[in-house]
């Protein structure tokens, strides 16, 4: 009779950065799978942090690595990567609160071999409850729970790899993002170029406690996100039909751009109110399933407002992609991946 494989380990990769604030309400979940024996280790990486991010963590019983320089949380995440015991690697940023199921949800995930990564989404709940924090958490929530469960990407909040999967393709790649950016992102590409498949997991969850302002998440998602990823999508080839880039978000993106362009001509006296109030319906009619999910997590007028920051979203992403195809196309700049 043939012996039952052993079970998979899982090594837990938490970069950190001047996060000693965090560590009480991160790492006991953490902690206490390790001490159930459901995870291997612990591991937080100090990237260089100037409080006490070190000491605060080494004494509440986590393993702790310090990298050599600052150099953001792929290069934390590559040092753990190369000393850890796990067969797994399960990243979780140091503003998540992991799930006390996640560690089952994650060794089940590895049992099909041709799974090479997962991930999951943030919960219901985030910690932060200013209207853009919870507009910005629940619409991350709402596309990985609404995406295709396999996906060509990858996102490090809290997701896991196989651990030779990870050196084998030589981790994250931290000299063309040095700093926190898509490098999860151009990760999760690698892997499905070479064969591995990811899987998204919609009930391996974390609470995320990042608390955004307006100014935050626009600077963000155009600096951080959707320059980085048009110019990446580009060189690649094309837009991915998949989570927020998928077909159908582009239409939505494209309606939200005729939104804009019919409140414009109506603020110029160009034309009358009647067109932007048609788009405005339309806006409203095909992001009907994300007006609903907003409504059931924060009431109808957080979901009104959540959606119109969203019209602007769109425009702003889509501004951000048509200026890197004039970049590539015109101008001949094919080689703009760095992000400073």
């Amino acid at each position: 009779m043939t012996a039952p494989a052993p079970e998979q380990t899982i090594s837990v990769i938490m970069p950190a950065y001047n996060a000693a604030h965090y560590l009480p309400l991160v790492l006991p979940p953490l902690l206490e799978a390790l001490e159930a024996g459901l995870v291997t280790e612990v591991l937080v990486v100090d990237d260089r942090s100037t409080d006490d991010t070190s000491e605060k963590a080494r004494a509440m019983g986590a393993t702790v690595l310090v990298t050599d320089e600052n150099g953001g949380p792929g290069k934390a995440r590559n040092l753990a990567a190369e000393v850890a015991k796990g067969d797994i690697l399960w990243l979780v940023d140091s503003d998540v609160i992991a799930w006390p199921e996640d560690p089952h949800l994650i060794r089940a995930a590895f049992t099909d071999p041709a799974v090479h990564a997962v991930f999951g989404s943030y919960d219901n709940t985030p910690a932060g409850q200013s209207l853009v924090s919870r507009y910005k958490n629940l619409t991350h929530r709402f596309h990985h729970q609404e995406s295709d469960r396999d996906a060509t990407t990858f996102w490090a909040g809290c997701g896991a790899i196989r651990r030779d999967v990870y050196l084998k393709l030589g981790g994250f790649d931290v000299e063309t993002y040095r700093v926190p950016s898509i490098e999860d992102i151009e990760f999760g590409y690698r892997i499905s170029d070479a064969g591995g498949r990811i899987r998204v997991i919609p009930d391996l969850l974390g609470k995320h406690l990042k608390v955004w302002t307006l100014r935050g998440a626009i600077h963000t998602d155009i600096f951080r996100r959707a320059l980085p990823w048009s110019r990446l999508m580009i060189s690649r080839g094309g837009i991915d039909n998949n989570l927020n880039t998928g077909i159908a978000e582009r239409l939505r993106a494209g309606l939200a751009g005729l939104l804009f362009l019919a409140l414009l001509g109506w603020l110029l006296g160009i034309s009358g109110i009647f067109p932007a109030l048609i788009f405005l319906a339309a806006a409203f009619g095909i992001n009907w399933t994300y007006f609903k999910f907003l409504q059931r997590n924060g009431g109808t007028g957080f979901a009104i407002i959540s959606l119109l920051l969203h019209q602007l979203y769109y425009v702003y992403s889509s501004a951000a992609f048509v200026w890197c195809l004039f970049e590539y196309h015109v101008l001949g700049v094919r080689d703009r991946l760095h992000v400073p």
